[in-house]
């Protein structure tokens, strides 16, 4: 019976230590979605700044030749 009670009581450990392990995981998971929400987010207002700034520019419709440097 004391076997018993002691590998019980070790599989309960065994438990405890995965547990705390996957809710380490969980909290670096849970840091890099924030983190990468925080960047999309700030992406899509660059996005959106960029396309109000070359749609509100007069002549917006450029072409490649507008592109090419002064000296060709």
């Amino acid at each position: 019976m004391d076997a018993d009670l002691q590998t019980l009581e070790q599989r309960i450990t065994d438990l405890e230590i995965k547990a705390s392990f996957a809710e380490d995981t969980v909290e670096q998971l849970n840091a890099v979605v924030v983190r990468q929400q925080a960047q999309i987010e700030r992406l899509i207002r660059e996005l959106v700044e960029l396309r109000d700034r070359t749609s509100a520019e007069p002549g917006a419709a450029r072409t490649l030749r507008d592109e090419l440097p002064p000296h060709y």
